[in-house]
C-alpha cells in the first residue's frame, strides 16, 4: 500500500486515485495490517478536506463494488467499506451525530472493544455524510502495534484548534486509549493544558496520569466438574480458565459505547452470543498498552478455538504479543488456548506470539506453563496439539530456551498427576521436545516427579524420554533407545 516508512507505517496516501486503489485493495483482502487500515483512514479524512469532490468521484467505483448485498469478508474491511461508500456519496440531507437517537442496548461487555471500533467508524461517516472537513484523524497510530505518541496528539490537537474544529468524540476516546505507558512529559501535558480547546484540560489530565490504568485481573475455572465432551454440553462444562477484570473510573469522560470498557468485567457471565467473531489484530491495535483488557474479553473466543474447533482469526494473538503493554494472566491464558487450538494455521499464529513475547522479554514462562498444564489436566487442552505448537515455537534462534521455560513449569504438574494416577497419561512426544529443549539450550537442575518416572522399567515413549531429559539437565548423554 504505497510502501512503508522507518517506524513500519505506510506511507502516506496524498492522491485520490491512490486512496481509492488502497481501499480497494484492503477491503477486497482481510481489511489491511492496523498501520495500513488506519492510514487510509486518515487520507480519507485529509483528502476530503482537501477535494471531497475528486475523491468522491475516485471511491464511487470502490464503492459500488461493495454495495448491497455483497459484504466483505472480515470486520476490518466492511468497516472500511461503510467509510468509502459514506465519501462516495452525495451529501446527506441530514447526519445525526453517532449516538444520538440510536437505539442501543449495552447486552454484552465481550463486545467492549469491538463497540470502541464501531463506534469511531460511525462517527467519521456522519461526518463525512455531512461534509464535515478535519485536518486529520486524531487516532492515527504513531507506530506500527497502534500507540499514539502524546506529543504527537497535543501536535494534531493544535491543528485542530487552529482550523477552528472541534475532536470528534470517539476520535478522540480512541487517541487517549492509545496513549499509555506511563506520565507524558511535562511540557507535553503543558501544551496540551494551554489549547483553547475545550478538550485540552482533560487532555492533560489524561497525559498527566498516563493514560488509562490497568485493571486488576481475577483467574476463574469455569464450575462444576470437567465432563467429556458431547453434542448437547459441547467441550465447556468445567474445563475453561478465564479471566476477569476489575472497574476503571473515568468513563464519563468518553461515548456511551465506551462505557462497557470501563465496566467491571466477569468472565462466567454468559451472554447472548456464541462466537462473536470479535478476534482480530484491530482489536489489540484498539488499547495497545492495555492487552490483558483486550485478551480478558476475547478469551472465550481465543479457547474455542481449541475446545470447540473454531479458527477464524490466525493474526489476533501475534497483534496481541505485539502490544507494548503488559502481559499478565489474560494474554498468558490467550497464548495457551491458540497452543492447543485445532486448526494448523491458529497454532502456529500462537508459537509466533509465543516467540515475539520471549523475544521483547514479556514472556512469563512459568505463568504460561502452569496454565498449559491445567488445562491439559482439564482436558481442555489436546497434548498432541501443544507439542506440536511448541516444537514450532522452538525453531526460531533462542526459542528453545523459552520453550523449555514454559515445559519446565509445566512438567512438575503433569508428572504429579501420572503418578497419582489421574488422566491423561504423560504425552510422550511432549517430554521428547523437552529433553530437546533443555539439552539445545543447556538447561541444568531437577524436575520434580522426573526421576521417579525415568526410574521406572520398561522402555515405553515416556520412560524412554524422562530419561534423556533427566540426563540433559544433568549434563550427561543418555544413549539412544
Amino acid at each position: 500500500m504505497g510502501g512503508m516508512n522507518g517506524d513500519g507505517m505506510p506511507a502516506s496516501l496524498t492522491a485520490p486515485a491512490d486512496v481509492a486503489a488502497a481501499a480497494e485493495e484492503l477491503i477486497a483482502g482481510d481489511g489491511g495490517s492496523p498501520a495500513a487500515y488506519e492510514a487510509l483512514l486518515d487520507a480519507v479524512v485529509r483528502t476530503a478536506a482537501r477535494d471531497r469532490g475528486a475523491l468522491a468521484e475516485a471511491l464511487v467505483p470502490v464503492a459500488e463494488a461493495w454495495a448491497g448485498v455483497r459484504r466483505p469478508p472480515n470486520p476490518a474491511a466492511r468497516r472500511l467499506a461503510a467509510v468509502v461508500r459514506s465519501a462516495a456519496a452525495p451529501p446527506a440531507q441530514s447526519a445525526a451525530e453517532p449516538g444520538d437517537g440510536r437505539p442501543w442496548l449495552e447486552t454484552c461487555l465481550h463486545e467492549a472493544v469491538d463497540l470502541v471500533l464501531g463506534e469511531r467508524i460511525a462517527e467519521l461517516c456522519a461526518g463525512l455524510g455531512r461534509r464535515a472537513a478535519v485536518p486529520m484523524l486524531l487516532a492515527t497510530p504513531s507506530r506500527a502495534d497502534g500507540a499514539v505518541d502524546p506529543q504527537e496528539l497535543v501536535m494534531r490537537l493544535t491543528e485542530y484548534e487552529q482550523a477552528g474544529v472541534r475532536p470528534g468524540p470517539a476520535d478522540l476516546g480512541q487517541a487517549l486509549l492509545r496513549c499509555g505507558g506511563g506520565p507524558a512529559d511535562a511540557d507535553v501535558v503543558r501544551a496540551a493544558a494551554e489549547l483553547t480547546l475545550p478538550e485540552g484540560p482533560r487532555v492533560a489530565a489524561w497525559l498527566a496520569r498516563g493514560g488509562l490504568p490497568q485493571p486488576e485481573p481475577t483467574v476463574e475455572r469455569e464450575p462444576g466438574d470437567p465432563l467429556p465432551p458431547s453434542r448437547r454440553r459441547g467441550a465447556r462444562v468445567g474445563r475453561r480458565i478465564l479471566v476477569g477484570t476489575g472497574a476503571l473510573d473515568g468513563r464519563g469522560d468518553f461515548p456511551r459505547r465506551f462505557w462497557p470498557l470501563f465496566r467491571r468485567f466477569e468472565p462466567l457471565i454468559g451472554c447472548n452470543h456464541l462466537l462473536l467473531g470479535h478476534r482480530e489484530r484491530h482489536a489489540a491495535a484498539a488499547l495497545p498498552w492495555h492487552p490483558e483488557i483486550v485478551a480478558a474479553r476475547l478469551l472465550t473466543e481465543v479457547a474455542a478455538a481449541a475446545d470447540q474447533g473454531g479458527s477464524g482469526s490466525p493474526e489476533f494473538l501475534p497483534a496481541l504479543a505485539q502490544s507494548p503493554g503488559p502481559a499478565g494472566p489474560a494474554v498468558h491464558l490467550a497464548l495457551a488456548y491458540g497452543l492447543g487450538a485445532a486448526a494448523e494455521p491458529d497454532r502456529a499464529a500462537a508459537a509466533a506470539a509465543l516467540t515475539a513475547l520471549a523475544g521483547r522479554d514479556r514472556l512469563d514462562g512459568a505463568l504460561l506453563g502452569g496454565e498449559l498444564a491445567r488445562l491439559l489436566l482439564l482436558g481442555t487442552l489436546k497434548p498432541s496439539a501443544v507439542t506440536e505448537s511448541l516444537r514450532l515455537a522452538a525453531q526460531p534462534p533462542g526459542g528453545a530456551r523459552a520453550v523449555w521455560e514454559v515445559l519446565a513449569a509445566a512438567l512438575p504438574e503433569l508428572l504429579a498427576a501420572l503418578h497419582s494416577g489421574a488422566p491423561p497419561r504423560l504425552h510422550g512426544p511432549l517430554l521428547a521436545l523437552a529433553a530437546n529443549a533443555a539439552r539445545t539450550c543447556g538447561a541444568r537442575g531437577a524436575l520434580a516427579g522426573l526421576d521417579a518416572l525415568a526410574a521406572q522399567p520398561g522402555s515405553s515413549q515416556p520412560v524412554r524420554e524422562a530419561r534423556r531429559l533427566r540426563d540433559a539437565l544433568a549434563g550427561t548423554t543418555t544413549a539412544g533407545p
